[in-house]
């Protein structure tokens, strides 16, 4: 194999899973240099035919062509000699190892005289990191790290395995804004010396950084073309199939009453420092918050902490006037608070529970599901065939294991049972990661639903745009305290860009 990998071929593949075709006689193709940006709704079969690439399946039919010469990977290993490197949606990093530690898994240069060199590989991240602005702390724990943190990591680990040919799955989904400006950036540098296969649902990103753009639907090539030919927006119609409009908040609040009050609250973060120091927020029935902020200034543990799953040091929560600071999950939960938490896969669902059992989860002893402690299968059956068809969860059925959805199907899954809970309140962080706009239509046309109901809203997301349209009040988040709560119509990317870099205004 030469060291340079001047094209890439994947010609009619198929991928058969029980009771789904998951790749249909696909044929792409990435020059030298190129980006190539592979797009589709969930479901659509992305990430199976990068895991094809990667030698994480075998393909039924087809092949794969690297400088015209037919490959066949029996394993990651075989591709990662090739020159392929993978960061996956999903991170492939032990959270009770370090930064080092994880890199070190798969750094075979590290091992000398059976003898694994540490200190070599946390010179190699270090230098990895510095050459390329990743800035990630290689003593830290996985565990001790935000999402957008694990992200670097993710890319660190396949740049240091020396790849030459990037295959990112959804790279920018736990990125700020900044972020996403800093790794665009980036990569347009880094097709100097490589190719790049970018998977993706955000079409601005798409169109910023590939040169070529196809297009999946349902494990089929249905478009494949020059991407600065199409808009975003024809390249959204192209992969739903109609026109995508986002709805947008128009209403007032339709409530007066204070639904949660939030008072000089005080957490503490995994490392033992302050996560929120002395925040204060109300947020009314029927009213939408957003809460815009980079990564890493305490969104993740305010979530937590109203939802019982983080020690309060000090402070109040009140939930319809009642004190649920220092209650546990499942009396938060009694109380009608729904939650969409950040981490999807380890807190947002059991992967080895089926798609019906994980709708039922916080109502498995409860009716209409349960009757003198035995479970109404009929009424689980039933429910969760139409949670299925009315959220559009691609999966072969309702007793496919939730783990082996693409996360995208994962996300709805847990909307879908968050929503139809009927919830008094919603805390939702993130609700649209790694999701197409055909569902990010619908998870907007959602939240805006259930605010006309009644409901309040916490909205937790690092897309400006985002909370732009949906929030009636946006509150600026900035190490652990509210910079300023702004009503809809004083909001602007720029003034937020200000608060929440921690510049507070005069």
């Amino acid at each position: 194999m030469e060291n340079k990998i001047r094209s890439l071929r994947m010609e009619h593949i198929s991928k058969r899973f029980p009771g789904v075709l998951a790749s249909d006689d696909i044929s792409i193709s990435v020059g030298e240099g190129e980006v190539l940006a592979l797009v589709g709704e969930n479901g659509a079969g992305k990430t199976t035919l990068m895991n094809i690439l990667m030698g994480l399946y075998q393909p039924d039919e087809g092949r794969i062509l690297i400088n015209d010469e037919e490959v066949r990977f029996r394993g990651p290993e075989d591709a990662f000699r090739a020159g392929l490197g993978m960061v996956h949606q999903t991170y492939m990093l032990v959270p009770s190892m370090t930064v080092t530690e994880n890199i070190a898994l798969g750094y075979k240069k590290a091992w000398k005289h059976m003898h694994l060199d540490l200190a070599a590989v946390r010179s190699r991240v270090v230098e990895i990191s510095e050459r390329y602005g990743l800035a990630v702390n290689p003593d830290a724990y996985i565990w001790q790290l935000s999402v957008g943190e694990q992200q670097k990591v993710e890319l660190v680990k396949t740049l240091c395995l020396g790849a030459k040919f990037l295959i990112l799955d959804e790279p920018t989904s736990a990125l700020t804004p900044q972020e996403v400006d800093e790794l665009i950036v980036l990569l347009h540098k880094m097709t100097e010396e490589l190719s790049i296969i970018f998977i993706s649902h955000k079409l601005q990103e798409v169109k910023a950084l590939s040169n070529k753009v196809t297009i999946l639907r349902h494990g089929k090539v249905v478009f494949s073309g020059n991407t600065d030919d199409y808009s975003s927006q024809e390249i959204a119609a192209k992969m739903t199939g109609h026109e995508i409009v986002l709805p947008k908040n128009q209403g007032n609040p339709s409530n007066d009453e204070v639904a949660l009050s939030i008072r000089d609250l005080v957490v503490m973060s995994d490392r033992k420092t302050t996560a929120l120091d002395h925040l204060s927020l109300d947020i009314h029935s029927g009213e939408i918050v957003g809460l815009a902020g980079v990564s890493g200034n305490g969104q993740r543990e305010l979530a937590e902490a109203i939802n019982g799953l983080r020690k309060v040091e000090s402070g109040s929560i009140s939930f319809y006037g009642k004190e649920i600071a220092g209650c546990t999950p499942r009396e938060v939960i009694n109380e009608g608070m729904g939650y969409i938490p950040e981490e999807r896969n380890t807190e947002g669902i059991v992967p080895a529970f089926s798609i019906k059992e994980n709708f039922i989860l916080k109502d498995v002893s409860s009716a209409p599901f349960s009757k003198g402690g035995f479970l109404d299968g009929k009424k689980i059956d039933s429910t969760a065939e139409s949670l299925v068809e009315r959220f559009d969860v691609r999966c072969p059925g309702i007793s496919t294991a939730a783990g082996s959805l693409s996360g995208g199907n994962i996300q709805k899954v847990i909307l879908a049972r968050e929503i139809e809970r009927r919830p008094k309140f919603l805390v939702a962080v993130y609700p649209t990661r790694g999701l197409d706009m055909g569902a990010v239509e619908f998870i907007h046309q959602e939240l805006l639903a259930i605010r006309e109901k009644g409901i309040g809203i916490l909205l937790i997301s690092e897309e400006l745009d985002e909370i732009m349209d949906l929030s009636d009040r946006i509150a600026v988040i900035y190490k652990g305290s509210i910079q300023r709560v702004l009503d809809k119509a004083e909001a602007t990317r720029e003034r937020l860009g200000i608060l929440m870099a921690g510049v507070k205004e005069e």
